[in-house]
């Protein structure tokens, strides 16, 4: 079941997504598209237009879904928006980046430490350490233990990871092989779409992280080589603890998703070779602002 606390977050989101792409009644509100674009599962986005309809704002019709019932302009986007759902374990998922990230952490640790240490119960820190895990920086030892993976941890390495992103990204894309996937592409638009019109203030720096990353990964997926993918993938899973420390402002994210999408654009109008020059920019212009928050 979602929780109770995402669905004003995500109705208020849903009303900006409608204004900021000026839809008109009668228009269909997709929910998997929205779920997609908004990071979440379905059920949340449920549950946000089920509200917007009790709000006269859409209507659903049986075995089609909702339907805007007025236009964007007619739109009140001043619904109150709840704490962001899992704030708590949120708090907690960065107390422990950022502790390892600090030294403060040994690569070794147990859940009756950790829950010592961070003052909370057993059910709350196994489900921030099976989303670490998902993530792939820590991994379960046998009995209650817990080992922190490799990562980057100096700025060296750091830079070093945008020398290798970008070289390998690029390539990935000049391959004889690469072919853009429709779906694929319509999915990655959609979110670094909402991701700029709100999304990069509202959203968590994990989730920002994981919709930047999906987007590069994606991209090298359509190379039709799990050899460039898995390094491409282990550098990212490198570089996640050190890029959660960095990635603070985020007046910059607006900047950064105008150009994946324009990166989409090159791609989908066949101009492959500009857009692999200009990925190959792109990636190395953020490593150039962010090294030195490192």
């Amino acid at each position: 079941m979602a929780r109770q606390s995402v669905s004003p977050q995500i109705t208020a989101s849903i009303l900006e997504y409608v204004k900021a792409n000026e839809m008109r009644a009668g228009q269909h509100l997709p929910c998997q598209m929205l779920a997609d674009a908004f990071r979440v599962s379905r059920a949340p986005v449920n549950a946000a237009l089920k509200k917007l309809e009790e709000m006269g704002i859409v209507s659903a019709e049986p075995n089609r879904g909702y339907f805007l019932r007025v236009d964007a302009a007619n739109v009140d986007t001043a619904e109150p928006t709840a704490p962001a759902q899992g704030e708590e374990d949120d708090a907690l998922y960065f107390r422990l980046a950022e502790d390892r990230l600090a030294g403060r952490l040994e690569e070794r640790v147990s859940e009756n430490e950790l829950m010592r240490l961070y003052d909370v119960p057993r059910s709350r820190l196994l489900k921030v350490l099976h989303r670490i895990a998902e993530e792939g920086w820590v991994e379960r030892l046998p009995g209650n233990g817990w080992a922190f993976r490799e990562t980057l941890t100096s700025r060296k390495s750091y830079e070093e990871g945008y020398v290798f992103r970008a070289v390998i990204e690029q390539q990935a894309m000049l391959l004889p092989s690469f072919r853009p996937d429709e779906e694929k592409f319509r999915k990655a638009r959609a979110v670094q779409t909402a991701l700029a019109n709100g999304g990069y203030e509202s959203w968590s720096r994990a989730d920002i992280f994981k919709a930047n990353n999906e987007f590069h990964e994606m991209l090298v997926a359509c190379s039709q080589n799990e050899f460039f993918l898995d390094s491409i993938r282990r550098i990212n899973r490198l570089r996640r603890l050190i890029e959660y420390h960095v990635t603070m402002e985020r007046s910059r994210l607006p900047q950064q998703t105008s150009e994946h999408l324009h990166i989409l654009d090159l791609i989908e109008a066949g101009r492959r070779t500009e857009a692999a020059a200009f990925l190959y920019t792109h990636i190395m212009g953020a490593g150039r602002i962010k090294a030195p928050l490192v």
